[in-house]
């Protein structure tokens, strides 16, 4: 490997690796930048090809012996198989993975001693360039290597890095969370279709309403309790309706929801 070019191969064109190769490719890097792209539905990577120009490999040996730095972007219930068969092939590389339940640890269980490994957990706003990417911490790339990783999902969101024993939390907030909100909007255009609006109003009233509360937050840096005492004039519609949030356990659900997303996260990384 060069010290200033990184060939970098994907394995797994789904979602998410699709959205971190448009988000890569769409922040001005160049298709030459990408050794070669490898998925089982060769069509996804046809079209990724005939959209981007980047390479498409025959196989799964070739795309790793071409490549310095490997993507994996598989279904975690595949790596198993992915690792062992191609186990002699990955010595020697850096390796990025994105599969769920699949920490660092478990990682260097699985491949050669002479891997060098980082376990990446990023969430589906990656997809439109909104993710929250979180590197675990004490990996064994390079710094080249490291620079680049955080260079191709930086282009799709902002990248923290935070210890191993953090990850199954941040797989519980940020990794899932997104359904979390995606229920807690729906809900919103539910109460608003039963108020009288048109189910496509009430959805881009509380699709909207959940982006700019959620910007107060991460731009203004006040804490969303104040944000919320804010809206709540006393004695007024606001205050009436988080009463009846209050009541109901809206935030015992949402911690007890978090709580057993981490346990699940445990149990399958075992």
């Amino acid at each position: 490997m060069r010290s200033n070019v990184i060939r970098l191969g994907v394995i797994g064109a789904g979602n998410m690796g699709e959205a971190i190769l448009r988000g890569y490719l769409n922040s001005g890097y160049a298709a030459e930048a990408i050794t070669a792209v490898f998925d089982l539905d060769q069509q996804k990577c046809l079209a990724l090809e005939q959209e981007f120009g980047v390479s498409v490999a025959s196989s799964l040996e070739e795309l790793i012996d071409r490549s310095d730095l490997l993507l994996i972007a598989v279904k975690p219930n595949v790596c198993a198989h992915l690792f062992s068969e191609q186990y002699d092939r990955f010595a020697g590389k850096a390796v990025v993975s994105i599969a769920a339940g699949w920490g660092g640890e478990r990682l260097k269980h699985a491949l050669p001693s002479t891997a060098r490994i980082l376990r990446v957990m990023p969430n589906t706003p990656a997809m439109i360039g909104q993710g929250m990417i979180v590197f675990e911490s004490g990996d064994s790339l390079t710094e080249i290597e490291r620079e680049f990783a955080k260079a191709l999902f930086g282009s799709v969101g902002d990248v923290i890095s935070l210890e191993p024993k953090l990850m199954h939390a941040v797989t519980a907030v940020s990794g899932s969370g997104p359904a979390y909100v995606y229920l807690f909007i729906e809900a919103l255009a539910d109460g608003g279709v039963k108020a009288g609006l048109p189910r496509p109003i009430a959805l881009k009233l509380a699709a909207q309403t959940v982006k700019g509360a959620a910007m107060m937050v991460s731009e203004t840096g006040v804490h969303p309790g104040e944000l919320k005492d804010r809206v709540c004039s006393p004695g007024g519609t606001t205050i009436e309706a988080v009463a009846v949030l209050e009541q109901k356990g809206l935030r015992g659900a949402i911690i007890a929801a978090v709580d057993a997303c981490r346990e699940k996260s445990e149990r399958m990384s075992k």
